[in-house]
């Protein structure tokens, strides 16, 4: 998960934990971080839940920067995590090539369920 809201990023572990979504979660609150934790291989994610809207870089330069890592991103599914309500930031989303799905917050179960069924 990244996602610079600490109670967004309480929550949605919950949901991800109650539902067994994975074995390990990892939150990082720092967009910048993530990418500094994917380029030196710190992680390999299978799911990666970014948020859009956050301090110092948002979620679509994430995604710009993400587009520079040297890294296999065919076995990674980018879900964009978002409580906006922009209908631009929804078809900037769906528009980006990495971006499998928009999903507002809150995760629920229903809303895993429909994208791991």
């Amino acid at each position: 998960m990244i996602d610079d809201n600490y109670i967004d990023n309480f929550v949605t572990r919950r949901i991800l934990e109650s539902s067994n979504f994975a074995e390990e979660i990892i939150v990082s609150q720092s967009p910048a971080e993530a990418i500094r934790l994917l380029r030196d291989g710190d992680i390999i994610p299978d799911v990666i839940f970014l948020d859009i809207r956050m301090p110092i870089m948002s979620g679509f330069e994430f995604l710009q920067e993400y587009d520079a890592l040297p890294i296999n991103k065919n076995d990674i599914k980018i879900f964009m995590l978002s409580s906006s309500l922009d209908p631009t930031d929804m078809k900037e989303s769906l528009s980006n090539k990495y971006i499998t799905q928009f999903i507002h917050k809150p995760l629920t179960v229903k809303a895993l369920e429909e994208i791991c069924p």
